[in-house]
C-alpha cells in the first residue's frame, strides 16, 4: 500500500466522515450530479453494514479517511454495495486497493467472487481491476453492467 495507507474495519466512529466522503464523491462526476440533486435521498449513506464489519475503509499515515468499501453475502460470493474514494485522492490506487482487500477477504472466507452494479462512468475502473461483465440489470436510474471478478484462487466455474 502506498505511502503509510491501510485498510481497516470501519467503525461507528467513522460513519460522519464516510458519509462526506459519499457525498462528495458520488457528485463528483458531472454525468451523475444532475440526477442526483434531484433526488437528495441517493445521496445519504446510511452506514447500516457498519455493525456487521463489512465496510472497509482506506487510511493514510495521518489517519485521514481515503475511502471506503462495503461489500454484502450474495449467494454464493460477495455482492460489492459500495466503493467510494474522497474526490482529493481519486485515481491514486485507493479503490484498487480496497477492492484488492476485499478480494482477499473473500478468498479467505472460501468466497469465489464478488458481483457489482456498475455505474456505467466507473466500469472501466472494474475492468481494469479483473471484473467482467456478465449482464445488465436496471436501477432506480438507468440500466447498468452487473460485473464480477474472482478471488485469489477460487476455481472459475460460471
Amino acid at each position: 500500500m502506498a505511502d503509510g495507507q491501510v485498510v481497516r474495519t470501519a467503525t461507528h466512529a467513522d460513519v460522519a466522515v464516510l458519509q462526506e466522503v459519499y457525498r462528495r464523491a458520488s457528485l463528483s462526476n458531472d454525468g451523475d450530479r444532475a440526477v442526483l440533486l434531484g433526488s437528495p435521498d441517493a445521496l445519504v449513506w446510511d452506514g447500516a453494514e457498519i455493525a456487521a464489519g463489512r465496510t472497509l475503509l482506506a487510511e493514510d499515515a495521518d489517519g485521514r479517511i481515503l475511502g471506503f468499501a462495503t461489500a454484502v453475502p450474495y449467494g454464493d460470493g460477495l455482492e460489492l454495495d459500495d466503493l467510494f474514494v474522497d474526490p482529493d485522492v481519486m485515481r491514486r490506487g485507493v479503490a484498487t486497493m480496497l477492492v484488492e482487500a476485499i478480494l482477499h477477504q473473500a478468498a479467505h472466507d472460501g468466497l469465489p467472487w464478488i458481483e457489482v452494479t456498475a455505474n456505467r462512468h466507473a466500469a472501466a475502473f472494474y475492468a481494469s481491476v479483473g471484473f467482467t461483465e456478465v449482464g445488465t440489470v436496471e436501477t432506480r436510474f438507468a440500466p447498468a453492467p452487473r460485473l464480477r471478478a474472482w478471488s485469489p484462487g477460487s476455481e472459475r466455474t460460471r
